[in-house]
């Protein structure tokens, strides 16, 4: 089973700079698919997601059912590489040119490093180099320590949609220590809009602005109530900061993340941006 989902990074590895920095977007976080999570219910609300994310100008999507918390236990590696296995077989034949690749959304958890050794969580692509990190909305964790562990084992923590967790942004001193520790930012196309409310979009700027954002993904979870706004998302970048800040957070660093390469400095983005 691992070969034929290395089979799937490896085609978009083949593809991924195909004049594809004109607006065909890599998803890193997606829950697509199907009767797995909070995500689609079934199948036929898996595939109409998939449809969405494609006409969204998507790709290549990472799914990513959430791991431990609430779903500690119910859900394992295997369970997810075969399920996008089996969505991938199913949109080929249907013809459709998108690529599903097998990843998590793991809760914080003192085990997170021990998991990965022993194949129980899944890291972004499943290529063991960025790991796809969620906290805990109702109390602020310290994750520096869990940062430098993953560091020492080549692993970089991808923290997810830091906008929409209000504890966190209060300690706005700590999520600098947290990048400065090489840790990668991650908001959602959607908080931009404004969908998660104002306290978010307002969050999403005040990162933007700051230079310490990395990646844009959907977290869409069907094609209606938490649906894909890449697309929108990177027109709004484009008119407030500039195509090549767009194309680097909603294009290049998460297809970097996708084949397990540097994405950019988050820093080195923003500098490059304002100083022009």
């Amino acid at each position: 089973m691992r070969n034929r989902i290395r089979t799937n990074t490896q085609r978009f590895k083949d593809n991924q700079y195909k004049e594809t920095f004109g607006g065909i977007f890599t998803d890193i976080h997606c829950h697509c698919l199907p009767d797995i999570d909070d995500g689609p219910a079934n199948l036929r609300e898996s595939i109409a997601l998939c449809e969405a994310l494609f006409a969204d100008g998507i790709r290549a999507v990472v799914a990513t059912p959430h791991f431990l918390g609430s779903f500690d236990g119910l859900m394992d590696s295997d369970t997810v590489r075969k399920a996008a296995e089996r969505l991938n077989h199913i949109l080929s034949k249907d013809g459709s040119e998108l690529v599903v690749l097998p990843g998590a959304e793991v809760r914080v958890d003192e085990r997170i490093c021990q998991l990965l050794d022993d194949d129980k969580i899944l890291t972004i692509g499943d290529n063991g180099r960025y790991i796809l990190l969620e906290l805990p909305r109702e109390v602020f964790i310290d994750i520096e320590s869990l940062l430098i562990e993953l560091g020492s084992r080549g692993i970089i923590a991808v923290i997810g949609h830091p906008e929409r967790n209000v504890p966190l942004m209060r300690q706005f001193g700590k999520l600098l220590d947290w990048v400065q520790y090489g840790a990668v930012l991650q908001i959602t196309a959607a908080s931009l809009m404004g969908d998660f409310g104002p306290d978010a979009e307002k969050a999403s700027w005040h990162l933007l602005n700051n230079g310490l954002v990395g990646i844009i993904a959907t977290d869409a979870h069907d094609a209606k109530r938490i649906r894909p706004k890449m697309s929108d998302a990177f027109s709004f970048i484009t008119k407030h900061f500039g195509k090549d800040m767009a194309k680097l957070l909603c294009i290049e660093n998460p297809s970097k993340i996708v084949a397990g390469q540097d994405v950019k400095s988050v820093f080195e983005i923003h500098n490059e941006v304002v100083n022009k």
